[in-house]
């Protein structure tokens, strides 16, 4: 099939550079494609969200009903000292990019809903239910479009029953906008070195829970980030957050820095301690679980940030390590820089050009408030890796809000976060408390409520290069992490009657985080597309 733009994902990205084309030129033929079996299903995100780009692209959103329902009313900041003591933090020294007024708590996953109507409605063509598996070149190495994967194929590769072929579509340009850490995104940098003189990407991985609370214990509109204990019991750094939104519900999560250092480390345990600290529990108690997911954010800001365009396409939104990091929030800067994208692709279009590198790109997003923005901040996330938390966000305080990032220098984070894992003889062990079952939970009664669901005849997407490195390699030397980074319970290390060991790995628990293909310290992990439709199915989330 043939189309002007082929856009991989129906994230804010990608629906975003979708309408902002077909409002420049309605005659311009678009195409989405997205792995989720509906538009959302694999979205999750906090989240509070900033309405600049939503403004520019659809100023009459309210009028059109988008999705924005609990504008914020407060906002509370803690440092966790312990597992039962906290410190508030006074607006007047907190970092002004936290400072959250004007902004609404949403489900990300119901405005890319909104937005897709939106796009279907100018003329977009959106097709959810089909994986984007391989990149088409043409004859001159520029991206000619992509493949979807072939569907009904057995774990042993034979063609089943149910098998159909998948579909290639062609582009003049393409853009990708797969979200952080994506499967062709990867192989765009390697293969055209997007990320040449740039810093290794960063990353954190984001843990949410959906709950409904007792109505006294809700406040419509209020925002609670924490940064502190429980992940500084490791030495390890991130933060949390607690939204509530409307109908009696927040949403509760935990983001923990991937470059942590214990393996012994488990990001969803660590949450599970998290929900029981009194500042969260005061909330939660009583409550009931609604939803669970988890999924990789990235955070490394713009010295990791890769060059965007090559030829026949552009890389947009997470894809492309947009989200800024100090103000936790990405939605709106993945927004502007489709948006952007559109703009560049719409006037190559106009001027009968395809296929070639749309270099301009590079200085149009230089002019956008999102490029600027993210230059303001660069420094937060490197301040936090360096000092942690409490003296990182010292120096954020000082850095933007009293020379509004314009101090004359750019700090450095040059260890990828793989690396970063030390021997686990090296580290103390972590004794995580069992779930009560009321305010914690084991993983697979979380990975139960994110709905996840693949065909289990399938070749298993989570690939490794090496299969013995997991036992010889990871299990000698850091007891391998796989077993805890995982937030869905994937991979296990099991006992064989011998007295051997095996690493098993269950893909149909997976939920699309990509947190092994960042975090494996040999990176011997490799996640692709399973079948169309499979995965989470995320609602309201």
């Amino acid at each position: 099939m043939e189309y002007d733009v082929v856009i991989v994902g129906a994230g804010p990205a990608g629906l975003s550079t979708a309408c902002r084309l077909r409002q420049i030129n309605p005659e311009v033929s678009v195409c989405v494609v997205e792995k989720g079996s509906e538009v959302g299903a694999h979205i999750l995100s906090g989240a509070v969200f900033e309405t600049t780009a939503l403004n520019e692209l659809f100023p009459d959103w309210k009028e059109k009903g988008a999705p924005l329902h609990t504008e914020v009313t407060g906002d509370d900041i803690y440092l966790l000292k312990s597992a039962e003591k906290a410190q508030k933090i006074p607006g007047l020294f907190v970092p002004k990019t936290m400072h959250n007024e004007g902004n609404y708590i949403i489900s990300l996953g119901n405005l890319c809903r909104w937005l897709a109507e939106q796009a279907e409605a100018l003329g977009v063509e959106i097709f959810p239910g089909f994986a984007a598996s391989e990149i088409l070149y043409n004859d001159d190495g520029s991206v000619k479009g992509i493949a979807t994967g072939d569907m009904g194929v057995s774990a042993s590769g034979e063609q089943k029953d149910s098998y159909m072929l998948g579909m290639e579509l062609h582009a003049k340009y393409t853009v990708f906008s797969e979200g952080c850490r994506g499967q062709l995104g990867k192989q765009l940098i390697a293969k055209f070195k997007l990320d040449e003189g740039k810093e290794p990407q960063h990353y954190g991985l984001g843990i949410k829970e959906l709950w409904t609370i007792p109505a006294e214990q809700h406040q419509q509109g209020l925002v609670v980030h924490t940064a502190g204990w429980p992940l500084s019991e490791s030495g390890s750094a991130g933060g949390s957050f607690l939204y509530h939104i409307e109908d009696n519900q927040v949403v509760v999560g935990l983001i923990t820095d991937l470059s942590y250092s214990n393996p012994h480390v488990s990001p969803f345990d660590e949450f599970q301690r998290y929900k029981h600290h009194p500042v969260i529990a005061k909330y939660l108690t009583g409550g009931s679980r609604v939803s669970y997911g988890a999924r990789a954010i990235v955070k490394g800001g713009l010295q990791s940030q890769p060059k965007m365009s090559f030829p026949g396409g552009l890389l947009v939104g997470d894809n492309a390590g947009t989200l800024n990091f100090a103000k936790i929030k990405g939605t709106h800067t993945a927004m502007k820089s489709g948006m952007v994208g559109a703009e560049v692709i719409a006037e190559a279009l106009a001027n009968n050009r395809q296929s070639d590198d749309l270099t301009s790109y590079a200085a149009a997003y230089k002019a956008s408030w999102a490029w600027k923005e993210l230059h303001a901040q660069r420094n937060f996330g490197p301040a936090q890796h360096k000092w942690g938390n409490l003296l990182g966000s010292a120096y954020a305080f000082i850095d933007i809000n009293i020379f509004n990032g314009k101090l004359p220098w750019t700090l450095s984070d040059p260890t990828p976060d793989y690396a970063q894992l030390k021997p686990a003889a090296d580290c103390p062990k972590i004794a995580y408390p069992k779930p009560d079952g009321k305010l914690s939970f084991d993983k697979l009664s979380s990975v139960f409520l994110s709905n996840t669901n693949h065909e289990e005849d399938q070749p298993c997407h989570l690939q490794l290069k090496d299969k013995d490195i997991p036992i010889q390699v990871n299990l000698a030397k850091f007891d391998e992490p796989a077993q805890r980074y995982c937030p869905a319970g994937v991979y296990e290390v099991i006992d064989n009657a011998d007295g051997s060991k095996r690493f098993q790995i269950n893909a149909q628990n997976c939920v699309h985080c990509k947190t092994c293909d960042i975090k494996d310290p040999a990176q011997n992990i490799t996640w692709v597309a399973p079948e169309g439709t499979g995965g989470p199915n995320y609602p309201n989330m």
